[in-house]
């Protein structure tokens, strides 16, 4: 069966100084990394034949700290459209392809991007606070619910990444956390009203097999 690997980022800067990060594009703390090797060696003793991952910087600069224990380096294929999807082509199998779509960036956390988590609590209440966050179809101020984040991520995950699964291709997947919320709402088949207790802490693997018509967790 093939296997499907779901990384979320390791710690950023501003999860770090504990603030919403949304499509803000921050790079990765300097500490938090210590699970890189770990899982590199874990993810490509099954031979992983593709990753996914966003544009946002945490995102691609995970990918490269796991391929780089495993002695390996990505090649970063744009799938949006313009002149880096078509320009940026290169065929050779020296490499491992990862593609990159804003299809699986972060939810938009609207205005509350560059807040303190804390102190919006304390403006608005934990309990509004963590239906901003987790919930399926509440919305942040100005920004994206759940289900709006669902409604990019799973489409592309259906045209892309299962393609690869039904032919039999090991992938790794290095998304934010709430795009792989809505990812494994899709895998997992978890309700809407249950998806606001489901998180992944940072640096967080979870593992699946693949059989063709349906998800095994490990």
């Amino acid at each position: 069966m093939a296997k499907l690997f779901l990384l979320r980022h390791f710690i950023s800067q501003w999860n770090q100084e504990n603030r919403f990060t949304g499509w803000v594009d921050v790079p990765l703390a300097k500490e938090g990394c210590e699970k890189a090797q770990e899982f590199s060696q874990r993810i490509f003793s099954q031979n992983i034949s593709v990753v996914y991952t966003s544009p946002l910087m945490r995102n691609q600069q995970t990918v490269f700290k796991v391929l780089k224990h495993a002695g390996k380096y990505p090649i970063f294929v744009h799938l949006d459209g313009g002149k880096m999807e078509k320009w940026g082509s290169f065929k050779g199998d020296s490499h491992i392809p990862a593609y990159v779509s804003e299809k699986l960036n972060e939810r938009y956390y609207g205005k509350l991007q560059g807040l303190d988590k804390n102190e919006t609590m304390q403006k608005y209440g934990k309990d509004k606070v963590r239906l901003w966050r987790r919930s399926f179809e509440e919305k942040p101020p100005g920004g994206e619910s759940l289900k709006g984040t669902f409604n990019r991520t799973v489409p592309f995950y259906k045209k892309y990444v299962e393609k690869d699964l039904k032919q039999g291709k090991n992938v790794l997947l290095v998304a934010s956390h709430n795009s792989l919320r809505s990812i494994v709402k899709h895998i997992e088949n978890i309700s809407d009203k249950d998806i606001i207790n489901f998180e992944i802490p940072y640096g967080g693997l979870l593992e699946y097999e693949f059989d063709g018509s349906g998800y095994c967790k490990k």
